[in-house]
């Protein structure tokens, strides 16, 4: 079986690739030019050939991008995402939810009637983030980084990176999502991305390099740190510049059936470039770290059968590579590269 990836990047263009495990081998398909840094790409929720990319800019837009068959994509519509930098949407039922990182807002446009034609009159809300964090240069104003479900109830987690919090939306009367409370972190962590398993919120801590596990009831009931640990196995005492970026948890199935989670490092000065963290989720301890030949490793995402397969990309070198999970989970090996793909982001398997 042949599987096709998208890939978001810091260029102009969305790529496509073909991957067969069976050779194995990794090839360009198609690439298609949406516009300036397309680094976050989500799929609408029921149609599978529709998807949406943020354009990282000032003037921030979003893009619809509808696939044929062969997965060669058209841009079949654009709209301002209502702030600067997009860095971060989500498609959720009827709605795309979009996280706008330099002007500190989360806006919801409506995708009925026409899910492909984006349309700012259909925009159903606009919150502006506020507070600030003790790291001069990343945290004078907030930063939402990512937009996320909760797998088991209707609440929107908006991880942000200016304000050591992840707020929590929920849905109010009226159908608008609405802050309701938060979880805080150590001064000067930046949260980042979050994931869960079994009741238990994990946060990949951006600027302090560290993974941060709490309890994480429904409200009324408050989170609860449990532990927080390193993200690198040997950390550095004061971490600088853009490190821990993305956190996976591939749900256990028939081939993996102990939960483990995964975590990308970025710009590890090591000569054999960027690690990805493997941590187990219970108990939540640190578990083996994969070098990746990658440079500034930000995106990668779990896909194949039983989520077999790992796609990840370095922005600045040694383009998209898979690795497979073997030893149960424990570790990372590597199959196969693209390295002329450019500056990948942010990857969606289709």
């Amino acid at each position: 079986m042949i599987f096709h990836i998208l890939v978001g990047s810091y260029t102009n263009e969305i790529y496509t690739l073909a991957f067969d495990p069976n050779v194995p081998s990794l090839k360009l398909v198609s690439s298609v030019v949406v516009g300036h840094h397309p680094s976050w790409i989500t799929p609408h929720s029921t149609n599978p050939s529709l998807v949406y990319a943020g354009l990282e800019q000032p003037d921030g837009k979003i893009v619809a991008v509808e696939y044929d068959a062969e997965w060669r994509g058209k841009v079949v519509s654009e709209v301002s995402s209502g702030g600067a930098d997009p860095c971060t949407l989500l498609a959720y039922k009827d709605e795309l939810i979009i996280g706008n990182y330099s002007s500190a807002s989360v806006v919801t446009l409506s995708l009925n009637p026409n899910p492909s034609q984006l349309d700012t009159s259909r925009v159903l809300s606009s919150s502006h983030l506020t507070g600030s964090g003790p790291n001069p240069e990343r945290q004078k104003v907030p930063h939402p980084h990512q937009i996320i479900i909760h797998p088991e109830r209707e609440e929107l987690l908006v991880p942000d990176l200016g304000s050591d919090k992840v707020l929590r939306y929920f849905k109010t009367d009226s159908g608008i999502w609405e802050t309701k409370g938060f979880v805080e972190y150590q001064p000067g962590g930046g949260p980042r991305h979050v994931a869960f398993y079994e009741g238990v919120l994990f946060t990949v801590l951006e600027l302090s390099c560290y993974l941060a596990a709490h309890e994480f009831p429904p409200l009324p009931s408050s989170p609860k740190l449990i532990a927080c640990l390193p993200t690198r196995h040997k950390p550095e005492p004061h971490p600088t510049g853009m490190l821990a970026a993305e956190i996976l948890i591939p749900a256990p199935n028939k081939t993996f059936t102990t939960p483990y989670i995964y975590v990308s490092n970025r710009n590890d000065p090591d000569s054999t470039g960027d690690t990805i963290a493997i941590f187990s989720a219970s108990p939540f301890e640190f578990v083996a770290e994969v070098s990746t030949g990658l440079e500034h490793l930000r995106g990668m995402v779990f896909g194949g059968e039983d989520d077999k397969w790992l796609v990840a990309g370095g922005v600045n070198g040694h383009g998209v590579k898979i690795f497979e999970r073997v030893d149960g989970g424990k570790g990372l090996k590597e199959v196969v590269a693209d390295m002329d793909i450019k500056a990948p982001t942010g990857f969606l398997w289709v």
